[in-house]
């Protein structure tokens, strides 16, 4: 009795082929867009870790300014004027002024050279009320910066630092030269940003030298 040959081996039909296909490419681009979303996450999150850590070195660059106050230089040792913060700090060399400012969104931080002379810090400070963005000593530290205020610790109480009384004229004040502060300086500052819709605050104790 004769044996049944065997068929022929089936193939995959065309239909068969380009489904097979259509589902590989369709794995394919969800396991990219899941990869593409991790690696944007991470790129998302080092970024948030950087402008952190950049944050925490300006704001420690602040409280070391204002714990190197110096009094009595010839100049208003602290100033605000709402748009520029001007201090007088210890420096090697001698006195040095600093002027923190907001120029629209950015928050930049200009120093003169130490001074030895009453002279040179009042010039120190008739410049730095001409600042053009670009000066020579001026740094740009952060942008994003939607506003910022200071506020000065008198009287057990937390006062607007452009507020009334915060800084006098004192005699011998006139047009060639900046204001003499007369008045008791403030014990503590306290500094409020505006940064990408969040608000950080910062207190700072102050015990200027002389």
């Amino acid at each position: 009795m004769a044996r049944p040959r065997p068929g022929r081996p089936r193939g995959f039909t065309l239909v068969e082929v380009l489904v097979a296909l259509f589902v590989m490419a369709l794995m394919a681009a969800l396991a990219w867009r899941g990869i593409d979303g991790v690696l944007k996450s991470r790129d998302a999150g080092g970024a948030v870790v950087d402008r952190t850590l950049h944050l925490t070195a300006l704001v420690a660059q602040w409280e070391t300014d204002l714990q190197m106050l110096h009094a009595d230089a010839g100049v208003p040792a602290l100033a605000f004027d709402g748009r520029t913060l001007r201090l007088v700090r210890r420096a090697d060399g001698g006195l040095q002024l600093v002027a923190w400012s907001l120029d629209g969104d950015r928050w930049q931080r200009w120093t003169a050279p130490p001074a030895t002379r009453a002279g040179d810090l009042q010039q120190a400070w008739l410049r730095s009320q001409q600042l053009q963005g670009e000066d020579p000593g001026q740094l740009r530290l952060l942008d994003g910066v939607g506003s910022w205020q200071v506020y000065f610790y008198r009287g057990n109480a937390w006062t607007n630092a452009q507020s009334t009384g915060d800084v006098a004229p004192g005699p011998g004040s006139g047009a060639s030269a900046p204001p003499r502060a007369v008045e008791q300086l403030p014990s503590g500052v306290r500094l409020v940003l505006q940064i990408d819709g969040q608000t950080l605050t910062r207190d700072v104790l102050v015990a200027p030298g002389t």
